[in-house]
């Protein structure tokens, strides 16, 4: 293990790591990157998830300076999301983890299946 001397920004990094590696921020990513600007409404129903946990993300995301927010004062409000430069370029590793995860879908499945069935016994 890295001490705090030699690796002085390690839990930073953990830090960075486990937002960016959070299952809903990539998929929020990739979301806005194949469709662009996208409503809280449109990516609430885009990804199947919780109105809580999609505003906590999309906080966070803001936050870090992934994503931006833009609130229209209509009746009713709009407020719409889109990725800041920051965010586009999280585009290509995200790409990347999603694209190794299609490809192994099986082979994760049947390691699954094999363990559960020895686990079983």
């Amino acid at each position: 293990m890295l001490d705090s001397e030699q690796c002085p920004d390690c839990k930073r990094i953990g830090a960075v790591l486990s937002r960016v590696g959070d299952r809903w921020s990539v998929l929020v990513v990739v979301s806005l990157a194949e469709h662009g600007t996208l409503r809280f409404n449109e990516l609430k129903r885009t990804l199947g998830i919780s109105q809580r946990m999609l505003s906590l993300t999309l906080k966070e995301m803001e936050r870090d300076g992934l994503v931006s927010r833009t609130y229209h004062p209509t009746i009713p409000p709009k407020v719409e999301y889109t990725l800041t430069a920051l965010g586009q370029s999280f585009r290509q590793p995200v790409t990347a983890l999603s694209r190794w995860a299609i490809e192994n879908l099986g082979r994760i499945d049947a390691a699954r299946t094999a363990y559960d069935a020895g686990t079983a016994q």
